[in-house]
Formats: C-alpha cells, sequence, structure tokens
C-alpha cells in the first residue's frame, strides 16, 4: 500500500480522492454514491423547525391527530430527500468537444447527460462559473447534450474548471450536488480588430511578384476549371448564386492574380502585442471574407499563401497560440 505523500496537504489529497474523475478525464463518467453530497437547504431548515414546533404543541395539547401530521410531513421530507439523492445517481456523464471562439465570446463546452433509467431526471443545474448556471432534465432512457457556457477573456487555451452539478428535485428541501472535472479545453482566437486591408501585391503567372508599377486591373469572373487553384475562386461572388451555378474564379487583365501579405511588421510597433495580434485577426477575417488569397508571417513562424475555411483556421490558431 503506498503512503500518502507528505508535501501534499490533507485538503489536497481530500479533494482529489472527492472530485477525481477516476479517468483521464476524457471518457464517460457514471455518479455513484462516493461522488455525491446532499444537505438540507433554506427551505428543507424551516420545514424542520416547523415539524419541531408542531410535534410540542401536539405533545403539549395530547393531540393524536397532530402527531399523525407531524410524523407524516416528516416522512414526506425523508421520501423528498431519497428522491432528491436518486435524481444524481448512477447519472451517465460524457464530455465532449467546444468549438473555438473569438476572445471576448462565450465559449460552450458540449457535455452529454445520459440517463438509463425508466424515470426521467428533472431540474439540473450545471454551471461553470457563477451566475452562468444551465438548468435541463433528461428524459427516461435517453440523453441530452447542454452547452456549459464559460466566458473567454484571453487568447489560447481555455481549460474548462470544475463544473457544479446539483438538483432541488423534487421539493426542494434538500439539495444534492457532485463537483466534475472533465478534460476539456477551447481555443481562444485574439478578439478581430477592424483596420483596412493591407494593399495587395500582384502575382504573375509564374508566381513571380511584379513592381509597384505592373499591378493588373480586374477583368470578370469566369467558371472554374479542374486546374484552377481553390485560393483563386471568388467565394463571395459565387455565393450569391447559392450553388446553382459554377464556382467563379476572378479574371485579371494581363493574366496576372493578387495576394494579401499580412505581415506583423505591417502593424504599429508601438501598439501592445495583443493590440497587434488582433489587427492581424482583423485582416484575416476580412480577407476570408473578400474571397482573397492570403498568407501570415508572424516572428518565427509563415505560413504560405492559401485561401478557404482550413487555411484561415490554420492562421487564427496560429494567432491564438504564437508567444512573442
Amino acid at each position: 500500500m503506498p503512503f500518502p505523500d507528505p508535501h501534499v496537504g490533507i485538503v489536497a489529497r481530500l479533494k482529489q480522492q472527492l472530485f477525481r474523475w477516476q479517468s483521464d478525464g476524457t471518457a464517460p463518467l457514471r455518479l455513484g454514491q462516493r461522488r455525491i453530497f446532499i444537505i438540507p437547504t433554506r427551505g428543507g431548515l424551516l420545514f424542520a423547525l416547523a415539524l419541531l414546533v408542531m410535534l410540542l404543541g401536539a405533545i403539549n395539547y395530547t393531540l393524536a391527530l397532530g402527531h399523525a401530521l407531524v410524523f407524516l410531513l416528516g416522512g414526506l421530507g425523508i421520501i423528498g430527500m431519497v428522491h432528491t439523492f436518486r435524481n444524481l445517481h448512477a447519472l451517465l456523464i460524457s464530455p465532449g468537444r467546444c468549438e473555438p471562439v473569438f476572445c471576448g465570446e462565450t465559449a460552450h463546452f458540449q457535455i452529454t447527460l445520459g440517463n438509463e433509467r425508466s424515470t426521467p431526471r428533472l431540474a439540473l443545474e450545471l454551471e461553470a462559473e457563477p451566475g452562468q448556471a444551465v438548468i435541463v432534465a433528461v428524459n427516461a432512457q435517453d440523453s441530452t447534450k447542454i452547452g456549459i457556457p464559460l466566458n473567454a477573456r484571453r487568447r489560447g487555451w481555455l481549460e474548462l474548471p470544475r463544473v457544479h452539478l446539483a438538483t432541488r428535485y423534487p421539493l426542494g428541501l434538500f439539495v444534492a450536488w457532485c463537483y466534475l472535472q472533465p478534460a476539456m479545453r477551447c481555443l481562444v482566437y485574439p478578439m478581430p480588430l477592424a483596420s483596412p486591408l493591407p494593399p495587395p501585391s500582384p502575382i504573375l503567372a509564374g508566381g513571380e511578384r511584379s513592381g509597384d508599377g505592373g499591378q493588373e486591373d480586374f477583368a470578370g469572373f469566369r467558371e472554374r476549371q479542374p486546374a484552377d487553384s481553390p485560393r483563386h475562386v471568388a467565394w463571395k461572388a459565387s455565393a450569391r448564386d447559392a450553388g446553382e451555378r459554377p464556382l467563379l474564379v476572378k479574371q485579371f487583365a494581363g493574366g496576372g492574380q493578387v495576394e494579401l501579405q499580412l505581415d506583423w511588421v505591417l502593424t504599429d510597433p508601438a501598439q501592445p502585442v495583443e493590440i497587434r495580434l488582433s489587427q492581424l485577426t482583423g485582416w484575416v477575417c476580412a480577407a476570408e471574407a473578400e474571397g482573397c488569397g492570403y498568407n501570415l508571417r508572424l516572428p518565427g513562424l509563415e505560413i504560405p499563401p492559401g485561401c478557404g475555411v482550413a487555411h484561415r483556421r490554420r492562421c487564427l490558431e496560429a494567432l491564438a497560440l504564437w508567444q512573442p
């Protein structure tokens, strides 16, 4: 039997035993009786005090019906306590995934609650941040997906903190709760800052950049051919046709194309790092909305030119995880 680590406090060891996920945090968890705690609510304490007063009155005045009423209400409270505990017991909890968000938005960590019993589980409250509780019910022999909200205040990886799961069903006299710690995290992009895009750089057919005086003029659209690169597709113009026509490709006089150079050196060096990253994030979003090809350059990192959802995600991930 291994001895406990003397450098770990008693409270820390107790929390580790009581609140641990019993796995790597990614597998489903079934709530057992050792993870569930239950205490009377304020209403439950007032209910017990009222029963005590009624019992003293029944004893003082020797009222048989008074005794019967007190014991009936007391038994009802005990039954309510059992049902409150059973509302959480054997609940199956499976962690899901969380889509990336921008800094300042609210991330929603998806968790699936499974109920294998023939009775529904009602009035379940999940809360990861004070003031943002979510109430959900799970039907009999069914499962429900729920998104736990959490404010994204800084870029990078956002870890899901300990989740408080509680219920006061059915009478509100008792509250049963447990703590969950699934291994979930969300990627937070920098907050996009709206600013004018840098001037595009013309690209010749052979892939070489021309000088400042050789920029080609826009000549219109044509239908996309199999040999055309996806970054040359005019996504904004093609979206107007709602998929009824083939994709359109921009044409330029002289056979040239243009692309945007989203470079760290183009941002204001007098601004803080986070503001410069936000400006680059705004450029990435604006360039993608315009359907332009673009690349991204950061100190120590360069992403080649491209266009599309995958390229946008790659650039935003680089901005979110980049460290000066």
